[in-house]
C-alpha cells in the first residue's frame, strides 16, 4: 500500500460570511463555517438531516477567491486537509482545534461554477 494522504472533500453552504484577515506579509486568510447535510430515515421512515459543522482555513489566492465570492449561504466545494493546531487560553487551558485547510475551492449552485486553486 502507498502512503496514505491526509485529504478531505466536502460540499455544503457557508454558515456565515467569511472572515478574512490581511496579515502584516501582505497575504491573506480567510475563515469560515461550513455546513454538510447527511440523510437518513429513521426507524419510522420518517427522513431525518444531520449537520456537521466544520472550520475552514483558505490562505494566499484561495483567501482572496473566497473573500470575492462568497457569502453566507452560498454553496461551494472543498478540497484541503485536515490541520490540528493547539493554543493556551487566558486562564491557562490548552485547546485543540480541528480545522480543514482548503488547497481548493469550487464554487458552486450559480452561473458560474469556478474552481480556484491556491
Amino acid at each position: 500500500m502507498g502512503t496514505i494522504k491526509n485529504h478531505v472533500q466536502l460540499i455544503g453552504h457557508l454558515g456565515e460570511d467569511p472572515t478574512v484577515t490581511n496579515l502584516e506579509s501582505g497575504r491573506k486568510v480567510a475563515r469560515f463555517r461550513l455546513a454538510t447535510n447527511e440523510y437518513y430515515k429513521d426507524a419510522n421512515g420518517v427522513k431525518q438531516t444531520d449537520t456537521n459543522w466544520h472550520t475552514v482555513v483558505a490562505w494566499g489566492k484561495t483567501a482572496e477567491i473566497v473573500e470575492k465570492y462568497t457569502a453566507k449561504g452560498k454553496e461551494i466545494g472543498v478540497t484541503g486537509k485536515l490541520k490540528t493546531r493547539t493554543y493556551t487560553t487566558d486562564d491557562g487551558n490548552q485547546r485543540y482545534v480541528t480545522e480543514v485547510e482548503a488547497n481548493e475551492i469550487l464554487l458552486l449552485g450559480g452561473k458560474n461554477g469556478n474552481s480556484t486553486e491556491g
